[in-house]
């Protein structure tokens, strides 16, 4: 089985966000793969994709604190500004945490871990809708 669909994940203000059920909502054939891989390709760089805990919102919270503080808005000695002063940092962001996932699938249902959800990094004050291409392959049940 192979099967490749653009998502577009509707907009979100600067953060972290669970963005597991999104994606699943537009991949109905998962749920005929025994066994295979969901691989997730975000076309941005300035947003991120990354897996961690899918409960306690706080946990999303503090990762937007740590990576502000970790690249910070308007330091100076960068070139690159040309979409205000978030795109830059927004790009550094972006590369230290990637833009790709890819997450196991077993009797079609992604072989998460009880306290596992896909995120989106969105790194810019207005980022708009992202667009993920997802590729699901793997045996038909």
């Amino acid at each position: 089985m192979w099967q490749q669909t653009l998502i577009t994940l509707r907009a979100r203000p600067r953060g972290f966000h669970l963005v597991t059920d999104e994606l699943l909502a537009q991949l109905p054939r998962l749920r005929e793969c025994r066994t295979g891989l969901l691989h997730l390709w975000l076309q941005h760089t300035s947003a991120s994709l990354t897996v961690n805990e899918n409960a306690d919102p706080a946990v999303r919270r503090d990762f937007e604190r740590f990576f502000n503080r970790l690249v910070p808005q308007g330091t100076e000695g960068f070139e690159h500004n040309d979409e205000g002063a978030d795109d830059l940092p927004a790009h550094f962001k972006a590369s230290l945490l990637g833009c790709q996932v890819t997450v196991p699938v077993t009797a079609g249902r992604l072989a998460t871990g009880t306290w596992q959800g896909i995120y989106l990094g969105e790194h810019r004050d207005h980022g708009g809708a992202r667009r993920v291409l997802a590729t699901l392959y793997g045996e038909d049940a």
